[in-house]
């Protein structure tokens, strides 16, 4: 890692150090977006519950009903809902991934244009629950600078993606769970020291906080870049000539990265949301005691829906065990000891499942860790909700350390081509 550091400052390197000062530019700009607030809306200081997740994307901008307060959750929310389309279920879309760039082109537009969508009505629903008291053209236009906002957010990844290091989207959500960061661990600090009747157990419960998080951020490291390897044999090559290398097929553990806990949260909202607007009573109570996960049932229903997408990510949508067992066919490669066809199939599959096992009680565990920190202690949930968190801050460092390293290698590379030559 700092030999890669230190390569950046290579003369031959100039571009990309041009991509990082760019995306940290646009980082810059959205850190400093989420901070302006909305002049004629309010700030939210009760705890945002079930939406802290998205808040804590957002950089805080959620609660402060910023600009950019929806940052690209709109967009994350988009993508699940066209990537579950993309299933034989719906031929249209399934018809657009099969056709390659063009069709990938075409489902990103929908994409955009579904989560601007899907941003102005979730930035209505939110003024309608915390902007009381404001009239109706006012959360009108509060909704409308909030969507513009996020237009705004999408174009500028757009901008990493094509112009800086690459993965724009998913920096904008690192950056703002980064900004977050200062924060969570200033309410722990105040949760635990300050609101402590003795000082020298406040400041253990302080100190075991910090080493819980350095063991989440070690664990969450571990699951990222943990794999199996499947070993393949082509009939074109063979093991014993000089230089040759094993092939394998990785699958990870984790393969739906923190997707599962985003659409479990996302589908725990939609009652809440249903029973505030109809302003039921009865049905807001309802809501609260079985349905939030805050609640026993809720909390039980909330760990089933994070299973229940991690397989359905992972076997339709990440990593389709018949699509896998095909391209490894039509490539003349096999897995040694089991038949070409249906058995490659379901030796995929297996082994699949119960890495998928391990990766969803993962995420449980990521997921768990909040609402019982909440519930057992007198921490907010904006300081608990850190696994989730830390998953994506790791996942996404991991993915852009690997492309610097990739882009700097291969300039490296054509460099020497250029001496020898």
């Amino acid at each position: 890692m700092f030999r890669m550091f230190t390569q950046l400052f290579n003369k031959n390197n100039k571009e990309i150090r041009k991509r990082i000062y760019f995306t940290l530019f646009c980082l810059g700009v959205f850190c400093l977006g989420t901070t302006i607030t909305i002049p004629w809306a309010s700030v939210v200081y009760e705890n945002l519950g079930f939406l802290e997740i998205f808040n804590l994307m957002s950089g805080g901008g959620l609660k402060n009903f910023s600009i950019f307060g929806l940052g690209v959750s709109p967009y994350i929310t988009a993508s699940i809902i066209t990537q579950l389309l993309q299933t034989d279920i719906f031929p249209y879309f399934k018809e657009l991934k099969d056709q390659g760039y063009v069709g990938r082109q075409k489902i990103n537009k929908i994409t955009r244009y579904l989560g601007i969508i899907i941003g102005f009505l979730q930035a209505y629903v939110l003024c309608v629950f915390y902007l009381k008291g404001a009239d109706t053209f006012t959360m009108l236009k509060t909704a409308l600078v909030m969507t513009a906002g996020t237009a705004f957010c999408l174009w500028m990844g757009d901008q990493i993606t094509s112009k800086g290091i690459g993965n724009g989207q998913s920096m904008l959500i690192m950056a703002g769970i980064i900004q977050s960061m200062p924060g969570v661990f200033t309410g722990a600090y105040t949760g635990l020291v300050t609101a402590s009747e003795t000082a020298w157990m406040g400041w253990l419960f302080f100190i075991m906080f910090i080493l819980i998080y350095i063991l989440i951020i070690v664990g969450i490291i571990w699951i990222q870049l943990a794999e199996r390897r499947i070993p393949i044999q082509y009939a074109n090559r063979t093991n014993s000539a000089y230089g040759a290398q094993q092939s394998f097929l990785p699958i990870k553990i984790n393969s739906a990265g923190v997707l599962p806990v985003i659409f479990a949260s996302i589908i725990s909202t939609i009652p809440s949301t249903i029973v505030g607007v109809i302003g039921n009573q009865g049905a807001i109570d309802f809501v609260n005691k079985y349905i939030v996960y805050t609640s026993g049932t809720g909390f039980i229903l909330y760990v089933l829906l994070i299973f229940l997408f991690g397989y359905v990510y992972t076997f339709y949508i990440a990593m389709n065990p018949d699509d896998m067992s095909k391209n490894v066919n039509e490539r003349g490669g096999y897995i040694p000891g089991i038949r070409p066809g249906e058995d490659t199939s379901k030796y995929i599959a297996n082994s699949l499942g119960k890495l998928t096992t391990v990766g969803s009680l993962f995420l449980v565990i990521l997921a768990a860790l909040p609402v019982l920190i909440t519930n057992f202690t007198n921490l907010p949930s904006s300081v608990s909700i850190g696994g989730t968190g830390i998953l994506i801050v790791v996942g996404v460092a991991i993915e852009t350390y690997k492309q610097v390293e990739s882009g700097l290698v291969s300039r490296s590379y054509s460099s020497r081509r250029k001496r020898l030559k």
